[in-house]
């Protein structure tokens, strides 16, 4: 997305926040382990994400209700969902992170532009393991701040960074967990050269996700070759009315 677009979500999002500061949140289900981790001879996880639109790709597919797309998902091997929860730009809800929840045994990364504690707080009710933190969305402070109080709610606060100095900070703010965009939210530009780089750069006691620009078994294969415990998959996904075929793929893929 553009710096414009970037910059009109993050006005959104807080004035979003004093209403869900003020919401009644239900009481936070039982933790599902994430196990990014990827051992030697262990095959890539594959993050398979739920969107219904987005402001770089326009409208995805929504033939298939968010629990009947979560179970597909499930069934087709996924390790991971990720679920957009921004309303306004994502068509996205919490609600929709805990349908995809009840539906599958599967651990969710709550999918958010997170500016402040009560989203996490929020993540957490609804169901999520985990919670998206974007580097370029948040102070250093910010994000060390929402790097500890994540872990605080037990949830894994997964960094999002799109460069070599973007990775360096989210190390500096105590990320174990970081995925490595291949698409650079300013320009909207995709370049797995770059994303490749900083990932091979990233200490190996750190989980390492690449994230975007995946659409083929080809690329999994490419991805799963490296030393990368897990890829997020999107777009591709959400543009197929029934994705668990193409899934099935990727996952062998990824073997």
């Amino acid at each position: 997305m553009s710096n414009g677009v970037l910059d009109r979500i993050l006005q959104s999002k807080q004035a979003e926040l004093p209403a869900l500061r003020r919401r009644r949140l239900p009481a936070p289900p039982p933790l599902r382990p994430t196990d990014l981790e990827r051992a030697a001879g262990q095959p890539l996880r594959l993050i398979a994400e739920i969107k219904r639109r987005s402001p770089s790709a326009g409208p995805l597919s929504t033939r298939l209700t968010v629990a009947a797309r979560a179970a597909a998902y499930e069934r087709a091997g996924a390790h991971m969902m990720s679920v957009l929860c921004d309303g306004p730009f994502f068509d996205g809800s919490y609600e929709d992170l805990a349908v995809a929840r009840r539906a599958t045994r599967l651990p969710v990364l709550c999918k958010e532009f997170v500016l402040d504690e009560c989203q996490l707080d929020a993540a957490r009710a609804y169901g999520a393991s985990a919670v998206l933190l974007i580097v370029r969305c948040l102070t250093p402070q910010r994000l060390r701040v929402l790097v500890r109080e994540a872990r605080a709610r037990e949830l894994l606060p997964f960094v999002e960074v799109v460069t070599e100095d973007e990775a360096s900070l989210a190390l500096d703010c105590g990320a174990t967990c970081i995925g490595v965009n291949a698409r650079d939210l300013d320009t909207l530009t995709m370049d797995m050269d770059r994303a490749r780089r900083v990932l091979g750069q990233l200490p190996a006691n750190v989980t390492r996700a690449h994230l975007s620009g995946i659409a083929s078994p080809a690329a999994v294969r490419d991805v799963a070759e490296s030393a990368v415990d897990a890829a997020l998959i999107g777009e591709v996904l959400m543009r197929q009315d029934d994705p668990e075929p193409l899934l099935r793929e990727l996952v062998a893929a990824a073997r």
